[in-house]
């Protein structure tokens, strides 16, 4: 059965490494999302900014809440994050003001 050998796979994966394929995840459907994929990310027709907040703050709570176990991923992880919370601020036409941006209730703001 193909659920057996799935769960048996995953047994062998350190949680590390499934926060951060999940943490990779997260930000690359939000970068899709903001259209960062696009040469034009302005007229990019998988722009959606509303999905892009879900899945920014989905992340930033994904990161807040493991932090303490991501290790050397932590880094690069946080600055994908930050990343995305500033592509997102300067995609917004009315930008959110600081502390109330995608994710920001965890993250603190972001300028």
């Amino acid at each position: 059965m193909d659920t057996d050998v799935n769960v048996r796979e995953m047994v062998d994966v350190p949680s590390v490494e499934v926060i951060s394929r999940a943490a990779v995840m997260l930000m690359s459907s939000a970068a899709e999302k903001l259209g960062l994929a696009d040469d034009e990310p302005e007229h990019s027709a998988t722009r959606d900014l509303d999905e892009a907040r879900r899945l920014i703050t989905a992340l930033a709570g994904l990161v807040t809440a493991s932090v303490e176990y991501l290790g050397a991923h932590a880094g690069p992880i946080r600055d994908g994050l930050q990343s995305l919370q500033r592509a997102f601020r300067e995609t917004s036409a009315v930008p959110d003001p600081p502390g109330q941006g995608p994710g920001e209730k965890y993250t603190g703001p972001v300028h």
